[in-house]
């Protein structure tokens, strides 16, 4: 089961959890973190070093953050504003570098 990254990552996008993905998973988008779900090891290394604990198994996601695990994988799958393709698994995230864009989700998101 891949890990997801919810909410709580909104606007925050402390980055500890690329610092300890072994396969370089992680993107940053603009409010918020995204974890590919085709290239996670489910290793679980990023879960503890969130400082807002935003991570989880895409099983163990709360029910009030449960859009955030389809939206995780959207971040790969759809075509993002601004961009001429949509991100798939072609490269790591630090090869890509900051995204700087978000879902629609993410982006119409009120943090409360």
């Amino acid at each position: 089961m891949p890990y997801v990254i919810a909410a709580a990552c909104i606007d925050i996008t402390d980055k500890s959890c690329m610092e300890e993905c072994p396969v370089d998973c992680i993107y940053e988008g603009d409010r918020k973190m995204y974890i590919n779900p085709t290239l996670c090891i489910d290793c679980g290394a990023c879960e503890p070093v969130c400082p807002v604990e935003a991570i989880s198994q895409d099983r163990r996601v709360s029910d009030d953050q449960h859009d955030f695990v389809a939206d995780n994988a959207r971040f790969f799958t759809a075509l993002l504003p601004g961009r001429g393709e949509p991100i798939g698994t072609a490269l790591g995230a630090t090869e890509l570098g900051r995204v700087g864009v978000d879902t629609e989700l993410v982006s119409n998101y009120e943090v409360t």
